[in-house]
């Protein structure tokens, strides 16, 4: 840059000092000095016009020749030009192996722009969504047309953490689990994975639980009618009334089993959050903790603590078993003469049912699984109590139809507290007002 700047000064003085001996020898100053400025301005408009032709061109082919401070602007110019190729190359060999990478998943990926039209999609999204080269640009609920993913796009919300299951555009046969995850202004990046042999083989689990419990009623029907009948008549063996007993309670508890088993696959396989009763908090409330203080045979202390009559929208059946299933569990699980503490109140977030027992609390890695089929914390203790190990998988599967959520507080020794929360949009508008 020195060296430009000083062949650049020495041209500049040349100028200069011809147009002095001119001046001299002529003794017109004036034109001396405007000879002078005509030569400089010239020289350096001559190096301007070469350098906007070579950028008129698209910069293609080598760069001008250029002197003094025009040869650095150019060499400047060339530096930051091969750079940017350098940076371009290095962004399209990247993209080239996005491309690729994503080309290899089995999974779908479309990409949205300007609210939800086609930008983009790898080979197994086109595939999955019957896609076309020639739908580029065009929005995607125009192929996708399902209610649920409509209203999703709509929305504008991002369904991360809860996919989105429907069938195939054009194959009902085959199933897809969508996620939508929204970046940027309008942009958003669709996750496309074919669920087929997962949905199919939870249907058969599903199908093949129903259809079991089903068949087994009418079995364990006949054996408890024999088994009441012999304990009953006077009739059976000197010894017999323990056996028979012990075999009643069993049957008991087998058709308990397959009662909870039935009542589980109707709330999978039925449709979400289809009731539409008005059921009044209070009153369900009262009627849960007379079952339970009939159940517990006065041993527990049952208190309600009901701020406001609230009533609830939804199935009036299921609500009353995910109040009861709560209920029922604290009176097994408290000790004889232990508190049992029934809440209810509305804020803000919605309704909130609680049910707080004395019992002997749970260990917080038992926690996340409580609501699994037939986890149980003593298998042993559950066993005494009386439990099918269902009940908190019944209340999970009635709070998903109903928009609802539980939550699970325990320390061991001290008790746990199971509460319920209902969304604002459940109660009436009276009630949360």
């Amino acid at each position: 840059m020195l060296e430009r700047s000083i062949g650049e000064l020495a041209r500049f003085l040349v100028i200069a000092l011809g147009c002095i001996i001119f001046g001299f020898s002529s003794g017109n100053w004036l034109l001396a000095i405007a000879m002078g400025l005509a030569i400089y301005v010239s020289w350096m408009l001559w190096q301007q016009s070469r350098f906007s032709l070579w950028l008129a061109n698209g910069r293609r082919g080598a760069v001008p020749t250029m002197f003094g401070i025009w040869g650095e602007i150019f060499d400047d110019f060339y530096r930051m030009q091969r750079r940017h190729r350098r940076e371009k190359q290095k962004l399209h060999t990247m993209l080239r192996r996005v491309q690729d990478s994503t080309g290899a998943l089995r999974e779908g990926i479309v990409a949205l722009e300007d609210g939800g039209n086609l930008a983009w999609w790898n080979p197994a999204g086109g595939e999955l969504l019957a896609l076309q080269p020639g739908d580029t640009g065009q929005p995607l609920v125009n192929f996708v047309r399902d209610p649920g993913f409509v209203r999703l796009m709509h929305t504008g919300e991002p369904s991360a953490g809860t996919p989105l299951t429907m069938p195939a555009p054009g194959n009902e046969a085959r199933t897809l689990q969508l996620e939508v995850t929204r970046f940027g202004r309008d942009e958003a990046l669709v996750i496309v994975r074919d669920i087929t042999r997962l949905h199919n083989l939870e249907q058969m689990r599903r199908d093949f639980v129903a259809n079991v419990s089903h068949e087994l009623r009418t079995p364990l029907t006949v054996i408890a009618g024999y088994l009441e009948t012999l304990e009953t008549s006077g009739q059976a063996p000197a010894g017999w009334q323990r056996p028979l007993l012990q075999m009643r309670e069993q049957a008991d508890r087998m058709t308990d089993l397959v009662n909870d088993l039935l009542l589980l696959s109707r709330l999978e396989t039925s449709e979400l959050d289809h009731g539409s009763d008005r059921v009044s908090v209070r009153e369900l409330i009262g009627q849960v903790a007379h079952e339970a203080r009939s159940f517990s045979g006065g041993q527990h202390e049952i208190s309600i603590d009901c701020s406001g009559d609230a009533v609830l929208t939804g199935e009036a059946s299921e609500l009353h078993s995910a109040f009861a299933n709560l209920v029922l569990n604290a009176v097994r699980y408290s000790p004889e003469g232990g508190p049992i503490a029934l809440r209810w109140w509305v804020d803000e977030q919605g309704g909130h049912f609680s049910v707080r027992d004395s019992g002997i609390g749970i260990e917080p890695i038992h926690i996340p699984r409580l609501t699994e089929r037939f986890y149980r914390v003593d298998a042993g203790r559950s066993r005494d109590s009386g439990g099918t190990g269902l009940g908190l998988a019944i209340v999970k599967h009635i709070l998903l139809r109903h928009g609802a959520d539980m939550t699970i507080e325990s320390t061991p020794g001290c008790g746990s507290t199971f509460a319920l929360h209902f969304p604002p949009h459940k109660l009436d508008s009276a009630t949360a007002a």
